[in-house]
């Protein structure tokens, strides 16, 4: 089941934090690869919304963060998507470069060592 609503809805639809924030999750469209979790607030989902250009807020820098500005590797938004409870959000993105600012692909590639 997925229910297709307006821009509008989707905005109003997201619970944004006590500090105006919402987590999302960055996944490849492509690949089904989750490549990043990262944070926004209203201001920086209208932007991404309005221009397609995957852009954040960043908590350690307290500004926006428009994904690949300084390096290149930006993001596309191709669908947004929220949870059931409004409180994340899932951008299916197209990824220009790598999404870590490692320089790995995604930010996920660590593992916990199975040690059965």
């Amino acid at each position: 089941m997925t229910d297709v609503i307006s821009r509008e809805a989707f905005l109003n639809a997201v619970k944004f934090n006590a500090d105006g924030l919402v987590p999302v999750i960055a996944q490849n469209r492509a690949t089904g690869a989750v490549l990043m979790l990262a944070w926004m607030n209203r201001h920086t989902l209208e932007e991404t919304l309005a221009t397609g250009h995957v852009t954040y807020w960043s908590r350690s820098r307290k500004q926006v963060w428009r994904k690949g500005e300084s390096s290149g590797n930006i993001q596309r938004l191709v669908e947004a998507w929220i949870d059931c409870d409004g409180d994340t959000l899932l951008l299916k993105v197209d990824q220009l470069g790598p999404a870590c600012h490692t320089g790995a692909p995604a930010c996920f590639f660590r593992r916990l060592k199975d040690e059965s």
